[in-house]
């Protein structure tokens, strides 16, 4: 049986949604933790994909491999198309799932920072800005010119002639364009803020000018303190402001509540996959 807390926060997390015109989530890295994708840890997941490059290199995450400083280009692309093949082969996470249905019959829009493709693999590409880059695509690292390219097949051709932790050299991908370096097209030094980086935020902005006067839920989940310029801070600020917003944070350890928002605002200490879970069994007893 549910604590009468926690069922409180369940019934406002639903009234909430219930109520709104225009529902903005925003989603971290929280979100994917929740659905069994840490990038932070080194953990079974990990393992079990990367452990030839934990052990020669003492590698203890997925960020972490994408950081370290590899001696070669033939082994640092031998990790980058295992990391490319690793995000297009993973399963759709529950919690993405549990969102989508919640959101259904309702008006919402979805900005993310993560870069894993959870969110894309289930929702509509326009109802989605995901402002910090795609795992599967890259680009120049110049960059010379305004172009991302998909490279979610190359990089499981390139995973088939992986030897020990090295690719052939021939297959070290090249710029079309320079024939310099690539780079996954993530948030970097050199990421590019081109056509597809603008065309992300140009549609998150049309969506904020439409719903500043409507009723509008501001839906957190999994937003750390990391990069709280991206969603936090925008979200506090849009729901101090606009008269009939209301915010609702998801986070186990993250979870903040400005006290400007007290009356505004919802902070859930709780499991992002649980909360979303009983949120969906409790909207499915109360259509009974």
């Amino acid at each position: 049986m549910l604590s009468q807390p926690y069922q409180d926060n369940i019934e406002t997390l639903l009234n909430k949604i219930e109520e709104a015109e225009m529902i903005i989530v925003g989603g971290a890295a929280g979100m994917s933790a929740a659905a069994g994708y840490n990038w932070y840890r080194d953990d079974a997941n990990f393992r079990a994909h990367f452990n030839a490059f934990a052990e020669e290199y003492g590698i203890d995450s997925i960020f972490g491999g994408f950081y370290y400083r590899f001696r070669t280009e033939e082994e640092r692309w031998a990790y980058l198309a295992t990391l490319i093949n690793y995000v297009a082969e993973a399963p759709i996470g529950q919690p993405y799932k549990d969102l989508y249905q919640l959101l259904q019959g309702k008006d919402y829009y979805i900005i993310t920072t993560n870069q894993d493709t959870q969110f894309l693999q289930v929702f509509p590409e326009d109802k989605v800005s995901a402002i910090q880059g795609d795992w599967t695509y890259i680009q120049c690292s110049q960059p010379c010119h305004d172009g991302i390219y998909p490279y979610a097949e190359q990089a499981k051709e390139l995973c088939a002639h992986i030897e020990g932790t090295r690719i052939p050299s021939h297959m070290v991908p090249h710029c079309p364009v320079c024939g310099g370096p690539m780079e996954l097209w993530v948030r970097s030094f050199v990421f590019l803020e081109g056509r597809k980086y603008r065309s992300e935020k140009n549609k998150y902005r049309e969506v904020i000018l439409k719903s500043k006067n409507k009723k509008v839920l501001f839906l957190e989940l999994g937003v750390g303190q990391m990069t709280p310029m991206f969603i936090k801070e925008p979200f506090w600020n849009m729901t101090y402001t606009w008269p009939d917003a209301y915010y609702i944070t998801i986070n186990p350890n993250d979870a903040l509540l400005p006290k400007e928002l007290e009356g505004k605002g919802l902070a859930i200490h709780e499991d992002i996959a649980r909360i979303l879970k009983d949120a969906l069994n409790e909207k499915a007893k109360i259509a009974q």
